[in-house]
């Protein structure tokens, strides 16, 4: 696809850590570009949802599109792209490994998306959804996983500056050819959920949900 301002998509990969003490450097970083590419990002993903999938409710589309943009996604988006190799990071930054960092990863996609966007307009920003989710995904085997509870409550609490969360084995009972495992999630020492299931990973897989959907509930009661 030909582009014509360069000086866009230089931007777009351009972190904001090659020009700290710079003044108005939000203005030459890639996060205002980011801003507009995950815009563009939503409308793209919830158009190609909607026709792939004619037959289902919103609450279906709403949680796949939410597994299409979240930011582990928009990094492997951006690793297939080879986008680590072309960021503009200060020296401190690339040492640190941060060509390989989810978020910048994440933030870059968006910003080129968004640069597409104002270089070629929306159709050609949306036809590059298209093809990267066109050749990197299959929707019906993203649609039918299940959503990974522990990584959302790791992500979660980190965000907040909390602990990475302790799962540990409450008991286990019964016969090995019919084992019940019950294991507990705990957070910064508080026991938040309790899962029970044939599989230790299932089991904690119930305890994060349930952990997370209290620590949910409690910021939304904040």
């Amino acid at each position: 696809m030909p582009v014509g301002d360069l000086a866009l998509y230089e931007r777009a990969l351009r972190h904001r850590s090659v020009l700290r003490g710079i003044p108005d450097s939000h203005l030459q970083s890639n996060e205002r570009l980011e801003f507009l590419g995950d815009a563009v990002l939503g409308v793209a993903v919830a158009e190609k949802l909607y026709a792939e999938f004619a037959d289902r409710d919103e609450g279906f589309l709403t949680r796949l599109r939410a597994k299409l943009v979240n930011g582990p996604m928009l990094a492997s988006y951006a690793r297939k792209l080879g986008l680590g190799d072309l960021l503009l990071l200060s020296p401190n930054m690339a040492n640190a490994e941060g060509r390989d960092n989810p978020t910048i990863l994440a933030d870059a996609f968006e910003a080129v998306l968004g640069a597409l966007y104002l270089d070629r307009g929306f159709a050609a920003a949306r036809r590059f959804v298209f093809d990267v989710i066109d050749e990197h995904l299959d929707l019906d085997e993203v649609a039918e996983q299940r959503s990974n509870f522990k990584s959302l409550l790791l992500e979660h609490v980190q965000a907040r500056g909390q602990a990475q969360p302790l799962y540990r084995v409450v008991s286990a009972e019964g016969p090995s050819h019919d084992r019940r495992f019950t294991i507990e999630v705990l957070v910064d020492g508080a026991p938040l959920g309790l899962g029970r299931a044939r599989s230790k990973k299932q089991a904690e897989q119930q305890a994060a949900q349930e952990a997370l959907d209290r620590l949910r509930e409690e910021a939304t009661e904040a």
